[in-house]
């Protein structure tokens, strides 16, 4: 077994690297002036689209645009927005941020094309239920089912990992040290609650997001904004020591060791692509199931989803473990963002509240991936495995919250980055496609 772990960390060192970074990045780059930097010019009509008019929606789908976008974020906005942040500025210094944020910028367009692409070749399976993804795109548009199987197949196996098992670990583990609750409880509660969603399906797993998403964003925004404000006097020194940071490095200070401009890089981009996951393909398959009149109409939720993720929820964390001093405190990971918590709010709320943050960010991956996996198996072996496939999903989170098979949550880690290179093969080979699209869209709706 050490020889495998030797092997993926070789690989994964590589997939994870500056090559992948630089191709992420590209992409960004690369769509903004394709789409004319679609995520500034046409960023108020998609808010317009989340914030007013998911409820009318027309076209065929399975579920609510609001709902697939809601679904998405609930893949996306997890334990990384929470310990990932600090992770990335205890290795990058405070200069991680910005490029997490420029990250996050480019990556909207990315996003954008994704869903864009995915949606024109969607199809209905045997339940009704709309499925799209680069898979799709790759085998309908390209000829190539192989590079679909293989996107399918990374897709279907990282979905365990980094989607499920991860997740439940961290959950149990947060429970077990704040208030003692074995790691075998914590497992059976959240396997109950995960297989009451998951086994209705794509529908069932919408309703659900479309509630729990937009009540813990609202309320770990509050709680982040009442640190700030807490600091307030501090955050100018924040917003021009991430600046100068991004281009100068950080120097030695407290507990912290220092940081490069190269560390502050990478640091700050792994995080944001990390986080909202623009160009690794799993977004796109929730898209696809939106009922929508035109794929460009739902690919602009994507942008908003990305804004949402990395450009409030992140960035948040970010100012809220900056302001309260505690990134040069050698602390790392929840436990810098728990202690910057507790610093901010009243009594001993802070850490309660993260630890009580970590439950429902975790339970909404688990739902938000159970569908991209299902997705990824259907594709490979067809619409009879999904029932089985529920039941493998829900069995595999007790197994995380005990700690049981680590092994499959170091490669799911390499096995989401390599779903980025069929997808990114798939999108950046459809740029003529989306262009046209987006003359055909905008032409009559401004």
């Amino acid at each position: 077994m050490d020889w495998l772990l030797d092997l993926n960390s070789s690989v994964n060192s590589i997939v994870w690297g500056p090559p992948m970074m630089i191709a992420l990045i590209g992409t960004g780059i690369i769509f903004t002036f394709a789409t004319r930097g679609v995520q500034f010019r046409r960023f108020g009509f998609a808010a317009r689209q989340v914030l007013g008019r998911h409820g009318e929606a027309a076209g065929e789908g399975t579920v609510r645009p609001f709902q697939a976008l809601a679904t998405s974020l609930s893949a996306t906005v997890g334990v990384g927005n929470i310990a990932g942040v600090s992770i990335a500025i205890a290795s990058g210094g405070p200069g991680a941020v910005f490029w997490m944020f420029f990250s996050g910028l480019v990556g909207m367009a990315t996003k954008f094309a994704e869903i864009a692409i995915a949606l024109e070749y969607r199809e209905k399976d045997t339940a009704g239920v709309m499925r799209g993804g680069a898979m799709y795109v790759l085998k309908k548009r390209f000829n190539l089912a192989w590079l679909g199987v293989l996107f399918a197949a990374f897709c279907a196996m990282a979905s365990f990992g980094i989607g499920n098992m991860t997740q439940a670990n961290t959950i149990a583990t947060a429970m077990r040290a704040t208030y003692g609750i074995p790691d075998w409880v914590t497992g059976l509660v959240l396997a109950a609650l995960t297989g009451l969603v998951v086994l209705g399906g794509i529908r069932r797993i919408a309703e659900v997001a479309s509630v729990l998403v937009p009540v813990m964003c609202v309320l770990y925004v509050a709680a982040a904004l009442f640190v700030l404000l807490s600091n307030w006097s501090a955050l100018p020194g924040v917003f021009e020591l991430i600046v100068s940071s991004a281009f100068t490095g950080q120097a030695a200070l407290g507990g912290f060791a220092g940081a490069t401009v190269r560390s502050a890089m990478q640091s700050g981009i792994a995080r944001g692509l990390f986080s909202n996951e623009a160009g690794l393909g799993s977004a796109p398959m929730v898209h696809a199931t939106a009922v929508t009149d035109h794929p460009v109409r739902q690919a602009t939720y994507g942008i908003f989803g990305v804004f949402v993720d990395t450009l409030l929820v992140c960035t948040l964390t970010a100012a809220t473990v900056l302001s309260t001093g505690v990134w040069s405190s050698g602390m790392t990971g929840v436990e810098m963002t728990s202690q910057a918590f507790s610093l901010g709010l009243p009594g001993d709320w802070g850490g309660q509240f993260i630890t009580l943050a970590l439950a429902p960010f975790g339970f909404s991956t688990t739902i938000g991936w159970a569908f991209y996996g299902e997705t990824g198996f259907a594709f490979l072996f067809g619409e009879r495995t999904k029932l089985p496939y529920r039941w493998a999903w829900v069995a595999a989170v007790y197994v995380g919250a005990v700690g049981g098979l680590e092994v499959i949550w170091k490669i799911s880690d390499t096995l989401n980055a390599l779903m980025a290179v069929p997808n990114l093969i798939a999108v950046l080979g459809s740029i003529g496609l989306l262009r046209q699209r987006m003359r055909e869209f905008f032409a009559t709706h401004g």
